[in-house]
């Protein structure tokens, strides 16, 4: 518990230093006495900031955070340190239904339809998934894992089909937003982020105690007093909403909500009531300072911080 403390404390003291750097680093280098300034160097320096780096930094840490924290409950729901989003179809199930509306709209797709596409897809995958891991005796947890892989590859095989398909200038968006951006960052964006990811995010730790009783196993976790079905379907429905609109928001970003939570456990151990905010945590200092790499090492050009990121 101390240990779990104490990295808590340093994680919080991380991440105002990821986010100064996601801020100040890029093409144009900007430190807070550039930014402090009223000269003209000042004011453009400003204009950057505000228009361009301050939302790719706030989104970088909402997004972070969400896939971390859906890592975290699923690992938990798996038993499994290795799980992630993708193995439930959510990621894949995004990237079809992304790549269904840019092939639809000829390549002129914009932002909203492709989010809207993807968020649907997602949506879709994960329906799918559970109800063939449903049963006369509840939901297998072995079952539900060998569904997401089964839709995992049908929405893969989709994928390719839409690619296939598509002309050169469909290709490349489809490529370009499954490598991950977070160039979309818009402050109403954000506000729906926040509002929607922030308070699903919020509702996670409630599900700390049932998630630790699982880990013993399902019956167990039973015997204890746990609706381990109920438990089950809310975990999926919360996962499928906030990795689905992360996803919808930022393209396909990878292994954060693999690496994060996983690292985290090896330093703290599995407990949830602090596996979960420290997961949330070291996934949004892991983004931000992804996001700030990926906009500087082959300056002025931006590398797709899905590719940084894995």
């Amino acid at each position: 518990m101390v240990q779990a403390k104490r990295l808590q404390i340093w994680l919080w003291l991380l991440l105002p230093v990821a986010f100064v750097c996601a801020l100040a680093l890029g093409p144009q280098f900007i430190s807070p006495l550039d930014f402090l300034s009223t000269d003209a160097g000042g004011v453009s320096s400003r204009i950057i900031i505000e228009k361009i780096r301050l939302p790719r930094a706030l989104l970088a840490a909402i997004i972070g955070s969400t896939l971390a924290v859906a890592g975290v409950i699923l690992q938990g729901l798996f038993r499994n340190p290795l799980a992630d989003p993708s193995l439930i179809g959510v990621t894949s199930g995004a990237s079809a239904g992304a790549s269904l509306m840019i092939v639809l709209a000829s390549g002129s797709a914009g932002i909203t339809s492709v989010a809207f596409g993807a968020f649907t897809g997602a949506v879709i995958a994960t329906i799918f998934v559970y109800r063939l891991a449903s049963g006369p005796n509840g939901t297998s947890v072995s079952t539900m894992l060998l569904a997401g892989i089964a839709v995992s590859a049908l929405a893969s095989a989709g994928n390719s089909f839409f690619e296939y398909i598509a002309d050169n200038d469909m290709l490349r968006q489809i490529s370009l937003w499954q490598m991950g951006t977070l160039s979309g960052a818009t402050w109403p964006r954000l506000l729906m982020a926040y509002v929607i990811l922030g308070g699903l995010l919020l509702w996670v730790p409630r599900y700390s105690t049932a998630l630790n009783a699982m880990l013993l196993g399902e019956s167990e976790a039973r015997h204890l007093g746990i609706k381990v079905d109920v438990v089950k379907f809310q975990i999926i429905v919360l996962v499928a909403l906030t990795v689905g609109i992360a996803v919808a928001l930022s393209g396909t970003i990878v292994f954060v909500g693999l690496v994060t939570p996983h690292i985290i456990r090896l330093l703290i151990g599995p407990d949830h009531r602090y596996l979960i905010p420290c997961s949330a945590l070291g996934g949004a200092i892991l983004l931000l300072l992804a996001d700030a790499f990926s906009r500087t090492v082959f300056a002025p050009s931006e590398l797709p911080i899905g590719v940084v990121t894995a």
